[in-house]
């Protein structure tokens, strides 16, 4: 039992001191702060515009309490911060480190792969809740109130989709070893596809019937529907895709079966490289 919590201490002052090394490298460059403050604010302006345009009787309807247009964009755009981070970011420092020449060294030491790869996005997580927060308060200046019901299921939903996508980076970053700069119009592409299939700023049902499809076969598809509906307090016609007791155990499993089957892929890719001596490659 004692070697048990030392091993688990040890892992997890090794995940702290890869937390503090990522944080470090994040405030070696402040104008990438201001920077993203700003990105986040362009992008909710005109977000908000566009809600005020499509919700029934303009800036005057949506005085006091934001219309469903506004809480299905913003609730969407909550996800997709979160969503982005968590999938891109692990494969992109991997990228990083290569070019850095850090990523061999590193992994001929014994400290924890699986430390390593959540070490990269944790900050970000963090650093994303922040512009979230500060993103909504934005928008409640403009629209009004959003609807904000059920915020512990929420937050459960929240939880486990992005352990979901934590599988999805795992993936990511395998890929990215394999395929090295290649990754990146593949990212854009992907980031893309994703962004229209799961309906981050608009319903479901605005997609063809035909795309609707290929959104039902998306796990991460759920995730969005259920956690906006929540929020919203599941008015008429939502959630979209199923009933929400069919939605939950969906994302639920998705954050358990994701991370698992992602690391799996990654260790496989790792190996691979490894072997073919192509893991300092660049």
């Amino acid at each position: 039992m004692a070697n048990e919590l030392r091993t688990l201490n040890l892992e997890l002052a090794t995940f702290l001191s890869m937390v503090r090394k990522q944080l470090v490298v994040m405030t070696r460059y402040p104008v990438d702060f201001i920077a993203s403050f700003a990105q986040i604010f362009l992008i909710i302006l005109i977000f908000t515009f566009s809600a005020v345009m499509f919700e029934p009787g303009g800036i005057s309807a949506s005085s006091g309490t934001a219309g469903s247009s506004g809480a299905v964009m913003m609730y969407g755009f909550v996800l997709f911060m979160f969503v982005s981070d968590t999938l891109w970011t692990i494969g992109y420092n991997i990228r990083e480190e290569q070019y850095q020449g850090t990523l061999e060294s590193l992994y001929l030491t014994p400290a924890s792969k699986f430390a390593s790869l959540v070490s990269r996005v944790t900050t970000i997580v963090v650093w994303t809740g922040i512009l979230t927060i500060a993103a909504v308060l934005f928008v409640q200046l403009f629209l009004g109130r959003l609807p904000f019901h059920n915020p512990g299921l929420a937050g459960l939903i929240l939880l486990f989709s992005l352990s979901g996508t934590f599988g999805l980076g795992f993936m990511f970053a395998a890929y990215t070893l394999i395929v090295k700069e290649s990754a990146q119009t593949a990212a854009n592409f992907l980031q893309f596809v994703l962004m229209i299939l799961c309906g981050m700023f608009f319903p479901f049902r605005a997609l063809p019937e035909f795309l609707q499809f290929g959104s039902r076969l998306l796990p991460l598809s759920y995730s969005v529907d259920a956690f906006r509906s929540t929020l919203m307090g599941y008015p008429p016609g939502f959630p979209e895709l199923a009933p929400i007791d069919v939605e939950i155990p969906i994302v639920i499993a998705f954050g358990i079966v994701g991370p698992i089957l992602g690391y799996w892929v990654y260790q496989r890719a790792e190996h691979h490289a490894r072997t073919s001596g192509s893991l300092a490659e660049f």
